[in-house]
């Protein structure tokens, strides 16, 4: 197999390498700069989206595991909140920074087989595409996923190339830390497989001790999946294997490519899959060989789990790790390419920049009250941002009034937006709405007690109960807010919040527990507000 050399070329386009190197460099540099402050000031300011404000309701009970994800991202949460106290910036803290590690990362992969030139142009192409370079903004898994992934690459290519303990540590330690993040650390595993199975290079590697040593060290991060799991009779790999997905082709799916387009914007895409089927063509060289491998497993493996997979949930984020390593490899690619290829790479990523930028000055306007009402008439307003600094402090007045009230939301995302805003002592319990099934909070809820199943014991308890109008679907709504006067017995309206134009509605009502069993979706109060309110 043919190498590629260790260093940079010494001339490119008759101009020493030196001079372009130290470009590259310092516009990597200020771009960082730029991004991370940017970066910054969203997350001391945006509202917790859902999803972020459950996992920072886990990381209040510690555990092996929750119902939605192995246990990592609570984890980094309660440490951060533990050393620096509550608050939006403690709750991103550990994801802004483990983000910012990542272009960094990918650079350090680069400068292996391109020297320093490759290395800080890698570095620039990684942080120009939106998905990696917003990384971080939110206290989501995949922050520390796509850091575990690309870290056990780095571990890999090293100990490819040296078989080193040290680098085989590497890669065990980057495998078992996504094993203990998500469950879709199952790709890279697959991939690491593959290119062991069918590449020549990979398959020498099986005599080696340290593949062993490696493959021993991830399966310590499996140990809290596997705790949990038998603890739960298997709650999180039913919602992760069976209750999310329908495992039925759905044909549009196929619209996948397209997804990915959008997320990385279209030209940097295009230049990503020139990419990937560049190293597969020189899959003979290294490091072409692991990364055609790896990035096409990500690509292709998850274009087609998504044709039979999961269909309702945002997805273009799931071969995230293959752009990464394809960044990697593309300065080691320019060096061979036109000069009409690499011209057309950097108005590529440059354009890149530019969706970054947007993405995150959508983010800087959903962040603030008067953003938000700027983005009312927009298709893609950001309803998972907006409203919960509202409708908790609609509650707040309430609860002094009536201390000993319990607050009940009608699902478990406003539970939890309403539990970070007004502090980890008040409870607050979820009614069974569909949302709580569809994300996979349904059984966390439970162990906890903070279902109607908990909340039943509370019979005769003054409740306030929290209405998120619009939180399902138009033509999921009906059934829903009817059935609420089946859940709590509704007593009289205390609040309502008409918010942006209509787009995010939140009702208060007086109730107790237990319902008086109406049964009539269209006699049930709250459908009958919401209705109104709706037009």
């Amino acid at each position: 197999m043919r190498k590629l050399p260790g260093r940079a070329l010494s001339k490119q386009d008759g101009f020493s390498v030196a001079v372009p190197a130290r470009s590259w460099r310092g516009a990597f540099l200020v771009l960082f700069t730029v991004v991370c402050l940017g970066k910054l000031v969203i997350a001391c300011t945006l509202s917790p989206f859902g999803d972020e404000a459950f996992y920072w309701q886990e990381s209040l009970a510690p555990a092996w595991g929750y119902s939605d994800l192995p246990p990592l991202t609570a984890w980094l949460i309660a440490v951060s909140e533990a050393c620096f106290g509550h608050g939006l910036l403690p709750l991103r803290l550990p994801f802004l920074l483990i983000g910012a590690l990542l272009p960094w990362q990918v650079g350090a992969i680069a400068r292996r087989y391109g020297g320093e030139h490759a290395r800080w142009q890698a570095a620039t192409f990684a942080l120009c595409l939106p998905l990696i370079g917003s990384l971080g903004v939110l206290a989501l898994p995949d922050v520390p996923l796509t850091f575990a992934i690309v870290l056990a690459t780095q571990g890999l290519v090293a100990a490819l190339e040296e078989n080193r303990i040290r680098d085989w540590v590497v890669l065990g330690v980057g495998l078992g830390i996504a094993w203990a993040t998500h469950y879709r650390a199952a790709m890279p595993m697959l991939g690491g497989l593959l290119f062991l199975l069918v590449t020549p290079r990979g398959r020498t590697q099986w005599r080696r001790p340290g593949l062993w040593l490696a493959m021993a060290i991830a399966a310590i991060g499996l140990l809290p999946l596997l705790l949990y799991n038998a603890a739960s009779h298997g709650a999180g790999l039913a919602f992760q294997l069976v209750e999310r997905n329908p495992w039925q082709f759905h044909a549009d799916a196929l619209v996948q490519p397209l997804e990915q387009a959008v997320a990385c914007t279209p030209l940097a895409w295009v230049v990503a899959m020139w990419a990937l089927w560049q190293t597969w063509r020189r899959r003979d060289e290294a490091p072409f060989d692991l990364i055609s491998v790896l990035a096409g497993t990500f690509v292709l493996g998850y274009f087609g789990l998504g044709l039979f997979a999961d269909d309702v949930r945002f997805r273009a984020h799931w071969p995230l790790p293959a752009y990464a390593m394809l960044c990697a490899g593309l300065p080691l690619l320019l060096r061979d390419a036109s000069r009409r290829a690499r011209r057309l790479t950097f108005v590529a990523f440059g354009l890149a920049a530019v969706g970054l930028a947007i993405g995150l000055g959508y983010l800087a306007l959903a962040a603030s009250p008067s953003g938000a009402r700027a983005l009312s008439g927009v298709k893609a307003f950001p309803s998972n941002f907006t409203g919960w600094r509202e409708s908790s402090a609609a509650v707040a007045p309430f609860l002094h009034e009536h201390p000993d009230a319990i607050l009940v939301a009608d699902n478990f995302m406003l539970a939890a937006e309403l539990r970070f805003a007004l502090g980890r002592d008040r409870t607050v319990y979820s009614l069974d709405s569909p949302l709580n099934i569809k994300h996979g909070r349904a059984p966390q809820l439970a162990d906890w007690g903070l279902d109607e199943k908990g909340l039943a014991a509370h019979a005769g308890t003054p409740l306030l109960l929290v209405v998120d109008e619009t939180a399902l679907r138009e033509r999921e709504r009906r059934a829903w807010l009817g059935s609420l006067c089946t859940r709590v017995a509704m007593g009289d309206a205390v609040a309502r919040r008409d918010l942006f134009d209509g787009r995010r509605r939140f009702a208060l009502y007086r109730a107790t527990v237990p319902a008086h069993g109406l049964v009539d979706t269209d006699a049930c109060m709250v459908w009958q507000a919401a209705a109104r309110a709706g037009g």
